[in-house]
């Protein structure tokens, strides 16, 4: 059948589903993102302890 152009398969994921062939499919396109993402304060930040002092301070005002 032919593509119908619906951009599933141009998506950065490991799998899709093509409407045309009506069926899963594997990206052999698929690049994973290595990146880490940090949420939030970590001990190894070199601000934590000024970050720290200033939300305990804050919490006990």
């Amino acid at each position: 059948m032919d593509c119908i152009q619906c951009e599933n398969c141009k998506q950065n994921t490991p799998t899709y589903f093509c409407i045309a062939k009506n069926q899963i499919l594997i990206n052999e396109n698929y690049v994973q993102n290595l990146e880490k993402n940090r949420s939030g304060w970590k001990k190894g930040d070199p601000d934590y302890e000024t970050h720290r002092r200033r939300t305990k301070k804050e919490a006990e005002a």
